[in-house]
Parts: C-alpha cells; structure tokens; sequence
C-alpha cells in the first residue's frame, strides 16, 4: 500500500478511536485491534503528528501513582473525520472504475 494513503488512513482510524471519548495509548491500540495492528511507536508517531496538526489534545493526569496522557480530538480532528468520510466516496468511485474489467469479465 502506498505510505502516503496508509499514513492518512491511520491518522483518521486514530482520530475515529477517540471521537466519542478521550483515550489513551494503550486503550487506543487495544480498541482497534480487532480492526488492524498498530504498534506503540507507530501509535505514539501518529498522535504527536496529530497534536502538531491542532486535531487532538493531550492532558496529563495521574494513575495508580503514574501519569498517563489522555488525549481529546479537537474540531479540527472531528472537520478531518468529516472530510475522510466525503473523500471515501470519491476513493469507491475510483475503485469501481479501476476494477470494472474485472467484474466484466466474470
């Protein structure tokens, strides 16, 4: 898969992980594995890509004696969910086009 596409799928699978609640890093990964594999230094990649991008919020609070980094999708992550969902509309329509001689054929 083309790096470029796969970066920006996984940046909107993140931010579609904590669009109903903040979360953390553990939880994210644990909420989307039934989906795809992401590891912690991916993960931890994505998110500091993201903050710098304004689309989420980080807040430090303390647990079980350790701080743990809850992060909060901003408007602008809601606005870049919103505009992944309008461009998938556009990716389908290129699928069907790229494989229509496939389905032609059958």
């Amino acid at each position: 898969m083309d790096i470029q596409l796969k970066r920006g799928l996984l940046d909107v699978c993140v931010l579609a992980s904590i669009k109903n609640e903040d979360s953390y890093g553990y939880k994210i990964i644990k909420d989307m594995k039934p989906y795809l594999e992401l590891s912690e230094s991916t993960l931890y990649t994505i998110l500091k890509r993201l903050e710098a991008a304004n689309m989420l919020t980080v807040r430090s609070i303390e647990h079980e004696g350790r701080l743990r980094k809850y992060y909060h999708i901003t408007d602008e992550g809601l606005n870049r969910i919103r505009e992944f969902k309008y461009d998938w509309e556009e990716i389908l329509a290129i699928h069907q086009f790229i494989t229509r001689e496939d389905s032609e054929n059958e």
